[in-house]
């Protein structure tokens, strides 16, 4: 398949935007989408997404990108559906040949023995924010945006190493990531014009990281989060992935 130099005149999705990975994947998109292209930002701090928003205006310059804020808590009903609502706005696009939505926004969860879960609802609240909610929305843009001719979708899940071995203690981690990773395996499956992605970014310079060393007293070497972001970037634009596979930052 040949390689693109951008993402298209596209709708770009991106949760957990505000910071971390997701702030410098804002950052790598909005350079690459092209004129008239549309980009929403979702997370949970409206301040922060602001900040972000200004920054990409700022060096973007003149070009012609429309940023939306979406203040939202996708572990709710409410957050998927205020998205959604956002997202269908962008319809009146009819010249939209890329929609991008990637599934950024996660949670790290209590590190902790197994029998210590005996909290269903703080079980069930885990779960909404890291699987149902990226099923709810994916599934929602997916209906929004059909397939038709010159359309091309694709979906990524921000993934781990986690999603594909076993660690003591990090139950809830382990199994969101994995049941993400069968999740987007269906859809791959089941909708060959659907170009899927399970990325794992590597151990990041992030939030999560330090509330990782904090509790387990492990250090791992981190990589900034642009450096991954732009490895992420390159494999849309290349767009030579086979759909549904499992990437690791260190394997591409």
């Amino acid at each position: 398949m040949s390689q693109s130099q951008t993402l298209g005149r596209g709708l770009c999705i991106i949760t957990g935007a505000s910071k971390g990975l997701g702030r410098a994947l804002a950052h790598e998109a909005a350079h690459l989408l092209e004129p008239s292209s549309v980009l929403l930002l979702v997370a949970r701090s409206g301040a922060l997404l602001k900040k972000l928003r200004e920054e990409l205006q700022s060096s973007i310059g003149q070009q012609q990108l429309e940023i939306h804020c979406i203040t939202a808590d996708l572990s709710t009903k409410e957050g998927v559906n205020t998205t959604l609502k956002v997202a269908r706005k962008q319809k009146v696009l009819n010249e939209t040949d890329h929609v991008l939505l990637i599934n950024n926004a996660a949670s790290l969860g209590a590190i902790s023995a197994f029998e210590s879960f005996t909290d269903v609802e703080s079980v069930n609240s885990y779960l909404s924010l890291n699987v149902s909610s990226a099923l709810a929305l994916t599934a929602g843009i997916l209906q929004m945006f059909p397939a038709r001719p010159g359309l091309r979708r694709s979906v990524v899940n921000i993934s781990s190493t986690f999603a594909q071995q076993v660690s003591p203690s990090w139950v809830l981690y382990c199994t969101g990531k994995a049941a993400r990773k069968m999740m987007f395996n269906v859809l791959a499956e089941e909708r060959p014009d659907v170009k899927v992605l399970n990325y794992s970014p590597g151990p990041l310079d992030t939030e999560m990281q330090e509330e990782i060393e904090r509790v387990t007293g492990i250090a791992y070497h981190l990589l900034p989060c642009q450096e991954s972001a732009v490895k992420l970037m390159k494999l849309l634009l290349d767009n030579e992935f086979a759909s549904g596979v499992h990437l690791d930052f260190f394997d591409v």
